[in-house]
């Protein structure tokens, strides 16, 4: 069966830059069109060349890019009021973007009509029709985003409808209604959509901002209800509270309901593009968004993890591998015994459910996490832990002792100095190192001392670093919890250290991050051994 295609409309790279604390640069934009364009979204909305001279190089330099999937759209405004559309500066920026497809928007409320742009409702009219029938005029392809148009609806339906008709005398190739202030109901949503998909032959699309955390719901329904185009961002950020997230929408439309948002073979890719396009914007992906986030799939009731382990379908609603997910067993005093065993039993085999040592080590688990640890978000600290009690650890450096300095106001940034003293198979180290910090001069001694005996820790860097009041009302001698998430460009692990000393705190998880790599050298090294023996 044939599935019905919905047309992809990303905006990250203009509605997306709108959002609190987002700014790309050129280059940032040009590696999200890539990754974007890879997936298979149809439509990448790149911003208004008119706008400012970052954009305006970006399409001068995004023209020497072979785009796949995806058509380039620039995004402008209606021309302005009593002026010819040939003389609008802004309609002739969007031409110089030199793009295949524009993207105008234009009132549809008539509040906003005579109050916010002040011109009156027949003007408004005309520069719709005007501006589209412009660039239906030098080849375009033109959708047209009818701004507000939800609120537009129920205020005055008729001259709402009225803005469409101008669009499509224009010849425009898509009405987008834009639900701009983020606050209707799915149910309003369907009816209204239908209601114009009904009255116009064109293509329709939708346009959802999340304020009232409908935009997904809004969407669908929009899709139902005849939408076949669906804009937002394509992981959910943009201003306020942001646009619909498309990761979503396109998991929902394509896994669970007959129709064809992007190609079958990179669904599968929809989380590592969620993930590139987070570290490219510098933000923390949402742990909790659905399909995408790192919690999607994570269970931690023991309960609930005997059954998805039993069948993954009683606690999961799709299979993670389906959207590039995968499936995490977090570590905690309520996992129950069969996922802790499932740890031990990889450093130790032998060991059984009903086993003494099982038992310590629940009860070392549960009495750590009573102080404070938290091993669901570290497990490499967990398994570190148990190496330890079933002695299968040997430390690979002892501290002797270490130092910070703090220096006010900083030079050239660094505003600590860190003094570490180690032994290291048998024999003494000592550096000194400047940070942005006492932690970061910490880490950076800590190496120092350390790569001269394990060069395998050049490749290391820290790329997380977050820190958790454990017991507030403490206030100043309360304890904190330490997560350090680490990598090597290959494998990414999370330790986690506790203290009422944020430096000793930051110290047992850095010490902890060394150590996991280490240890993991260690095996892939006696592995690689084996395959040579068995070789041979």
């Amino acid at each position: 069966m044939t599935k019905e295609k919905i047309e992809v409309f990303d905006s990250t790279l203009r509605d997306g830059a709108q959002a609190e604390g987002i700014s790309f640069s050129v280059e940032d934009k040009l590696k999200i069109v890539k990754a974007l364009d890879a997936l298979g979204i149809s439509y990448i909305e790149a911003g208004n060349p008119g706008s400012n001279p970052k954009d305006l190089e970006f399409f001068e330099r995004v023209r020497g890019m072979k785009l796949v999937n995806a058509k380039l759209t620039a995004f402008g405004s209606t021309r302005r009021p009593d002026t010819p559309v040939e003389e609008d500066a802004n309609v002739q920026s969007l031409l110089e973007a030199n793009s295949e497809v524009i993207a105008i928007f234009g009132k549809s409320w008539d509040f906003h009509v005579t109050e916010i742009i002040k011109t009156t409702l027949d003007e408004n009219l005309n520069m719709i029709m005007d501006t589209i029938s412009y660039f239906k005029s030098k080849g375009k392809e033109v959708i047209f985003d009818a701004e507000h148009f939800f609120d537009g609806y129920k205020a005055n339906a008729q001259y709402a409808l009225k803005a469409l008709e101008a669009a499509v005398k224009g010849g425009v190739d898509w009405l987008v209604l834009c639900e701009t202030n983020g606050g209707a109901f799915p149910d309003d949503v369907y009816s209204i959509t239908k209601t114009v998909c009904e009255k116009f032959p064109v293509k329709i699309g939708i346009h959802c901002h999340n304020d009232g955390g409908m935009a997904v719901a809004n969407t669908i329904m929009a899709v139902k209800a005849g939408a076949t185009q669906v804009q937002g961002t394509y992981i959910g950020f943009g201003e306020r509270c942001g646009n619909v997230n498309l990761s979503t929408v396109i998991a929902n439309l394509q896994l669970k309901r007959s129709y064809q948002c992007i190609p079958s073979n990179q669904l599968m890719n929809l989380t590592p593009t969620a993930r590139f396009v987070a570290e490219v914007s510098n933000i923390s992906l949402n742990e909790r968004e659905p399909y995408i986030g790192n919690s999607a799939f994570a269970h931690k009731g023991g309960m609930h993890i005997d059954g998805v382990m039993k069948a993954n379908h009683s606690f999961e609603h799709v299979n993670p591998d389906k959207v590039g997910n995968e499936r995490r067993i977090l570590m905690s005093e309520v996992s129950g015994k069969t996922t802790i065993l499932s740890k031990i039993q990889k450093i130790n085999p032998n060991i059984k459910k009903n086993s003494l040592e099982t038992q310590e080590i629940m009860n070392c688990l549960k009495k750590m996490e009573h102080e404070g640890y938290q091993f669901e978000g570290a497990e490499s600290s967990f398994e570190l832990m148990i190496r330890k009690h079933l002695g299968k650890y040997k430390p690979f450096f002892q501290l002797k002792h270490y130092k910070i300095i703090g220096e006010q106001p900083s030079q050239d940034g660094d505003s600590s100095t860190a003094v570490v003293k180690l032994t290291v198979e048998g024999k003494d180290a000592l550096t000194v190192a400047e940070g942005n910090g006492p932690v970061n001069a910490l880490d950076k001694a800590l190496r120092k001392a350390l790569e001269e005996f394990y060069p395998v820790l050049k490749e290391v860097y820290l790329s997380d670093y977050k820190v958790r009041v454990v017991d507030t009302k403490k206030a100043t001698g309360a304890r904190v919890r330490v997560l350090i998430e680490s990598t090597d460009g290959h494998d990414v692990w999370t330790t986690v250290g506790l203290s009422t000393d944020i430096i000793e705190a930051s110290w047992i998880a850095l010490v902890d991050s060394i150590e996991y790599k280490l240890l993991k050298e260690i095996e892939k090294k006696a592995n690689i051994y084996l395959v040579e023996q068995r070789i041979n």
